[in-house]
């Protein structure tokens, strides 16, 4: 395995205040949440910190995300993290189910490359049977209680009926919203009054890729 490079004391301290945090909650910490940590003065100088890490290679920054940090390599690996996940009791009937995570522009949600790891989790914990989970980015969903990095379960269907949560593909990208249909056009609202709606004209690129079953947030079922 490769080793972890050489950082300073610094990075060193933002990689291990990571590490934990993901150990701890299943999610990385914001870039205010490690300034406050650290005692830095503003978010910025924690993000500068997370840059270095990530061009020696020991972390990946998603874009447009609050904790789009990922670990790499043998950081991930010092975290405790394994690439396969399990929610399961012995005798209990199973589901694999790929955890997605970043979408490429036009591709099938559930192709090979957008899958970072694979849950094992009970068949009885949400109805109906989830296909995938799909890792949640940004706050738009919160007044639902979706938040940033937790893990959607996702029902595969192609219709849904009115205030219902789905995955949509509006063009080339995917959304997690409340599902309403007037006539021709469909909103997709969101759960938070700092997004806006949005409207689906008729013509317009559209699709459900599927239904909001269920969550995964720090080991606890929702």
């Amino acid at each position: 395995m490769q080793d972890i490079p050489r950082l300073t004391a610094r990075q060193q301290q933002v990689l291990q205040l990571v590490q934990r945090a993901i150990a701890r909650t299943g999610a990385p910490p914001t870039r205010a949440e490690l300034a406050a940590q650290l005692g830095f003065k503003s978010a910025n100088a924690a993000e500068e910190h997370l840059q270095a890490l990530a061009r020696k290679g020991v972390i990946e920054l998603v874009s447009g995300a609050s904790r789009g940090i990922r670990l790499k390599g043998a950081a991930r690996a010092a975290a405790g993290l394994r690439d396969t996940f399990s929610l399961t009791l012995p005798g209990m009937a199973q589901l694999a189910l790929p955890l997605i995570g970043r979408v490429a522009a036009g591709s099938p949600i559930l192709a090979q490359e957008h899958v970072d790891q694979t849950w094992h989790v009970e068949a009885g914990l949400f109805h109906p049977r989830p296909d995938y989970l799909l890792r949640v980015r940004g706050m738009s969903m919160q007044g639902a209680g979706i938040m940033d990095g937790d893990l959607l379960a996702v029902h595969s269907v192609r219709e849904a009926r009115n205030g219902q949560i789905v995955v949509a593909r509006i063009g080339d990208d995917v959304t997690v919203k409340r599902f309403h249909r007037h006539g021709n056009r469909i909103e997709l609202h969101a759960e938070n009054p700092d997004y806006p709606t949005i409207v689906v004209d008729p013509g317009e690129p559209f699709t459900i890729e599927g239904l909001a079953v269920g969550l995964i947030r720090s080991g606890m079922m929702m």
